[in-house]
């Protein structure tokens, strides 16, 4: 799948959002270790990641090659500044409607619009490769994140009290969210 837009960030700089290629491996390796490092909010730590900047390659080459899964990358000023990606929850028939979402951003970048043009990039995306439910998983603490997936159609289903287990705080609870794409 490809994508390609230029935005506006909310500092006047110019932003391409874009699909990741083969090319972009060590830099998306290198935003994710630095994305994880950053919040207690995203699904790992760091080193927890065992993918070469190879693997990272591979994973983008099929991304690119799919027709309704992606990595976009969010790139200012020829750096990757954040990452986020729509993959099929299954491919079973009951199950192909649905699409799962996940996003990071460099705190550095953190209110200027990135993770808000992400995240529309990525409805998008998942429109256009057919998907009727985008779902995804975030930290009830992380009410930024939350107003903002809500501010985009997102709706809560569910919660689980016991979803992640943070070296930090003990349990985190997981807010459940999902849009209707048609």
């Amino acid at each position: 799948m490809n994508y390609h837009k230029i935005i506006t960030l909310k500092d006047g700089r110019t932003c391409v959002l874009r699909n990741g290629t083969e090319q972009d491996g060590q830099a998306l390796l290198d935003i994710f270790k630095l994305t994880h490092a950053q919040t207690d909010y995203l699904l790992s730590y760091p080193e927890e990641s065992t993918h070469t900047a190879q693997q990272e390659a591979e994973f983008l080459k099929q991304r690119t090659q799919s027709a309704d899964e992606i990595e976009l990358l969010a790139e200012l000023e020829g750096r990757i500044i954040g990452s986020a990606g729509i993959g099929c929850v299954a491919r079973r028939e009951k199950t192909r409607h649905r699409a799962e979402f996940g996003i990071s951003v460099d705190r550095a970048y953190w209110g200027l619009g990135v993770g808000r043009a992400l995240t529309e990039a990525s409805i998008a995306c998942a429109r256009s490769a057919g998907y009727h439910q985008l779902e995804l998983e975030a930290v009830a603490e992380n009410q930024k994140a939350l107003a903002l997936y809500r501010s985009v159609g997102f709706v809560e289903y569910g919660r689980n009290p016991r979803g992640f287990r943070s070296r930090l705080t003990g349990w985190q609870e997981l807010v459940l969210m999902r849009l209707e794409l048609g």
